[in-house]
Order: structure tokens, then C-alpha cells, then sequence
């Protein structure tokens, strides 16, 4: 089977958002460009974990490179851009730096059975899971990772206990040993 590899060089337009309500929600990362809007389907706990590597990463070349990240420019606060078709869901996700373009690389691979099936950063073999390769400037990178920051941290509130969400039907706490606490 033909894989597709989806590339974006800087984008007009790369975001993580979500559809549904909290505690429903499906979350995306979307790349537009002129011609083209791809949607990946991921899991809430891999947002966080890109924004959380990605401010990491960025943290690391400004001190290597002597780079400036931390302007932003205005934040992107709309909402996913429609139609929002799922290409595929995310199964691995890549990221690194190449110092040359001076451009954060951000790979989205679609779910695999063998974790072995996922090639290195910016390899383009024929075999191999689908893929969304974006690569963006270092401040779209931190823009990026602050409003999935916020998509992701704008759902449900945390137990004071167990620190899993909690809902309205209320929620059992394994830390109150199966107490049923009400949110």
C-alpha cells in the first residue's frame, strides 16, 4: 500500500484544537496551507506531551543557538478550520530541529502495529506509516505549543487527589478508594 507523506513548509496555518464538549472531546492538530487543510486525529495526553517536548526543545537551541523564541506575535485563538476530516489517527509522533533551515520539525505518524514501521525524522521511504510533516520557525513552534497548552488544559478539571478529570455524574477516585466524589 502507497503511504502518503503530507508536507508542510511553514504553513499558513498549524494548530492543535479540539471538536465536542470536555469529557467528548476529540483533539486535532490541522495544517493549512493556500491549496490544502489536513487533519490528524490524536489523543489529548500526546497534545500536551508535543508542547511540553516542543517548548523543551526550543528551550534547548535558544541557549545553543543564541535564538529568540520567545516573541509569539499575536495568538491564534479560532477555531479548527472546517471541513475537519480526520486523515488518520496519530499513533507516534517526531520532533527536532535542523539547524540549517533554522525550523522546527514536528512528524504526526499514523498508528502502526509495530512501533519498528515508523522511520526516522525526514526519512521519505515507501514503506512505512502515513505522515504529516510539518516544519515551522521557532516562534511558530512556541505559538503552536502554547495554544495546545491551553486547548488541552481547557477541558475538564483535575481531582485535587488523583489528578484525573473529573465530570458532572461525578467521578470515582481511586485515591478515596472508590468513593464516589461529586465534582
Amino acid at each position: 500500500m502507497a503511504r502518503f507523506v503530507h508536507l508542510f513548509d511553514n504553513p499558513a496555518r498549524f494548530v492543535a484544537g479540539t471538536v465536542g464538549v470536555p469529557g467528548e472531546r476529540t483533539f486535532f492538530l490541522q495544517a493549512r496551507d493556500k491549496n490544502r487543510l489536513i487533519s490528524v486525529a490524536l489523543e489529548k495526553e500526546q497534545v500536551r506531551l508535543l508542547a511540553d517536548r516542543l517548548n523543551d526543545l526550543l528551550n534547548q537551541v535558544s541557549v545553543a543557538e543564541g535564538l529568540d523564541s520567545l516573541y509569539l506575535g499575536p495568538a491564534d485563538l479560532e477555531p479548527l478550520d472546517s471541513p475537519i476530516e480526520e486523515e488518520f489517527r496519530v499513533g507516534t509522533l517526531a520532533l527536532g530541529w535542523n539547524g540549517l533551515s533554522r525550523q522546527v520539525i514536528i512528524e504526526a505518524h499514523a498508528q502502526t502495529e509495530l512501533l519498528m514501521d515508523v522511520p526516522d525524522l525526514e526519512e521519505d521511504s515507501e514503506d512505512g506509516p502515513d505522515l504529516l510533516r510539518v516544519r515551522v520557525t521557532a516562534q511558530s513552534a512556541r505559538a503552536f505549543a502554547q495554544r495546545a497548552m491551553s486547548v488541552v488544559s481547557a477541558g475538564r478539571p483535575p481531582c485535587p487527589l488523583c489528578d484525573q478529570p473529573l465530570d458532572q455524574r461525578g467521578h470515582i477516585c481511586p485515591r478515596a478508594n472508590g468513593y464516589r466524589r461529586r465534582g
